[in-house]
């Protein structure tokens, strides 16, 4: 095959093979993830990352063009440290490529060896060993060697590459005391491989075809989890000020600092203990979109630190304090806050007081958004990656679409090693159902046995909650205006619950929030005549003092302490408004 220009379709065709022998790697370049965090995510990142191409980018007969379209695509969608790298390089490679509809060898070497430049730049403390590594040497064998013939000049630069990936771990200590070379380096080697592997004769159509890889567990190396627990992402539109200084207001905040693109468009990666500043900085200054972030603590324990076989999903609704979540190893899925075109991840960019300070004083009143099917996917493919059985227990499904998210997914490729559980809870009462699950997975009974008793815990489980006002919920469309207008007048203080299917219902109301008190108290004294108590819990919307005087009444009542108080979550805290307090209790049959 003899290749001297190279235009758009041909250029795509090209990049399919490559994208797909990353997905088709992801596994193993997920295995051996070591730098900058041992999280393994690379695979995953990578293959989520060229897919991102593979579903959004156009191909035309103008490789400009072409180019353009694949890094625009590349960039919105990237995802972890190498794809923003790989999306970077490939953006440059677009800005620095002559305006022409096709492209010579010469031609595409001197625009790979400049996209370098670009590359680098856009890196806050460039780290050799890398992915970096490999792109550049491999770019600068591209602009020294003399072959006019793009095929040849692709395969003869394959050893390069693959001499770089080899040198990886002699350059990064990390590397070296793992045993194994740079993932994301390797995944840029697989994809030349690939591209080498079509030049000498694959067919097109075989290589569009990739048989999914076989899953199977495989030791993994020994490595230390990050000193910085968060991997915040998100693109920026229309930035109000240029890359360098974005990156000089970020730097402090953390480390693995990449702003890829351009001031019209930019993808933005950063490792923090505070993404909620991350976050902070950015949003006076552009338009936030496809914001992420990964708890990489978490990620690294369900890799190499799992303390049982069996693992726990849930989400954000989910009231559970984080020194719990922390102690189970519980991951969560966040769902979506915004204020307008300000958006947020509950309880990851937006913390319970940052969020009722905007609630009180913001002119819009926020929506909620369940998590985007793509982010509950990637977490269920890693906690099933890792665990023998993964309990993904979510908010009930008549509150939200994110259990029938899972529960398909789940049915579509995990139902033999993940169980969907529609808690038909929120907030507190779903935090003590997780609880309760954690506890007997510490307890060592078996996954057979925790299913067994699941509905039975459900179905004992209940929230009250004591609304102060109905004006967040009137704001929000969960009430009509002239009902919660009614209740103003009459000074109504309704008690909200949720029925046996899940549903909110109201099942009390006062003309006091004493009498509201009297009610939540009096009803589970009642459930106590043919059930025992297993625990409680209680949260609350800035009103502290309230729920340590539900703890006061309710400990004196029941003779024990509540499991935890805590913030009720923003997600909730749309709906329920400021003042409200919410008591979750677990029952036992007797």
């Amino acid at each position: 095959m003899k290749i001297a220009y190279l235009d758009g379709y041909r250029f795509f065709r090209v990049f399919q093979v490559g994208a797909n022998a990353i997905i088709y790697h992801q596994k193993e370049l997920d295995r051996i993830n070591v730098f900058p965090v041992a999280d393994a995510d690379t695979g995953i990142n990578m293959a989520m990352t060229v897919e991102a191409v593979l579903s959004q980018a156009t191909a035309s007969k103008d490789i400009k063009a072409t180019l353009r379209s694949i890094s625009d695509a590349a960039l919105m969608g990237a995802r972890g440290n190498s794809g923003i790298i790989l999306a970077q390089y490939l953006h440059g490679l677009s800005t620095e490529m002559p305006d022409s509809e096709s492209l010579t060898a010469k031609n595409f070497a001197l625009s790979a060896q400049k996209a370098v430049k670009r590359l680098y730049s856009s890196v806050m403390n460039p780290v050799e060993g890398t992915i970096l590594t490999v792109i550049r040497e491999w770019s600068e064998y591209l602009s020294q060697a003399q072959e006019n013939d793009f095929c040849e000049l692709i395969v003869s630069s394959l050893a390069k590459a693959q001499k770089s990936l080899s040198e990886t771990p002699q350059k990064l200590k990390a590397l070296a005391d793992a045993k194994v070379v740079d993932a994301g380096a390797k995944g840029f080697v697989i994809f030349l491989e690939a591209v080498v592997d079509f030049i000498h004769g694959g067919s097109l159509q075989d290589k569009m075809i990739v048989p999914a890889p076989k899953l199977f567990k495989t030791e993994g190396h020994k490595s230390a989890a990050s000193t910085l627990r968060y991997c915040s992402e998100a693109n920026l539109g229309a930035c109000s000020i240029d890359i360098q200084a974005l990156k000089a207001l970020l730097a402090p905040l953390g480390d693995s600092l990449i702003v890829a693109g351009d001031p019209e468009k930019m993808r933005l990666h950063i490792h923090s203990n505070f993404p909620e500043k991350v976050f902070d900085a950015l949003q006076p200054l552009s338009l936030l979109s496809s914001i992420k972030v990964d708890d990489m603590k978490r990620q690294h324990e369900t890799s190499h630190e799992q303390k049982y076989p069996i693992g726990i999903i849930t989400d954000s609704a989910c009231d559970l304090p984080q020194e719990l979540m922390d102690f189970y190893q519980i991951s969560c899925v966040p769902f979506g806050v915004n204020f307008g075109k300000e958006l947020y991840l509950d309880q990851l960019t937006l913390k319970p007081e940052a969020f009722y300070q905007k609630l009180k004083n913001h002119k819009i009143h926020p929506q909620s958004s369940q998590p985007p099917p793509s982010t509950v996917q990637s977490m269920i493919e890693h906690m099933a990656e890792n665990y023998d059985k993964v309990f993904a227990i979510h908010i009930s499904d008549k509150l939200s679409g994110t259990y029938q998210s899972a529960a398909s997914f789940i049915a579509n490729k995990h139902e033999n090693k993940v169980h969907p559980v529609n808690s038909r809870q929120l907030s507190v009462s779903e935090g003590l159902v997780v609880l309760r699950v954690a506890r007997a997975i510490e307890a060592g009974e078996s996954f057979q046995s925790i299913h067994s008793q699941l509905d039975t815990w459900i179905a004992n489980a209940h929230i009250y909650t004591d609304i102060y006002t109905l004006k967040y919920m009137v704001r929000g469309g969960r009430v009509p205006a002239l009902a919660g207008i009614i209740a103003s007048l009459l000074n109504l203080k309704p008690i909200v619950g949720l029925d046996r299917e899940g549903k909110a219902q109201i099942s009390g109301k006062s003309f006091s929030r004493a009498s509201n008190m009297r009610k939540i108290i009096k009803t589970i004294q009642g459930e106590l005549h043919d059930k025992k108590l297993w625990k409680y819990a209680i949260v609350h919307a800035e009103a502290r003092d309230r729920a340590e005087e539900y703890a006061h009444k309710l400990t004196k009542l029941l003779g024990k302490s509540p499991a935890y108080i805590m913030p009720l979550t923003p997600v909730v805290g749309v709906h329920n408004g400021i003042g409200a307090v919410g008591i979750g209790v677990i029952y036992d049959p007797v």
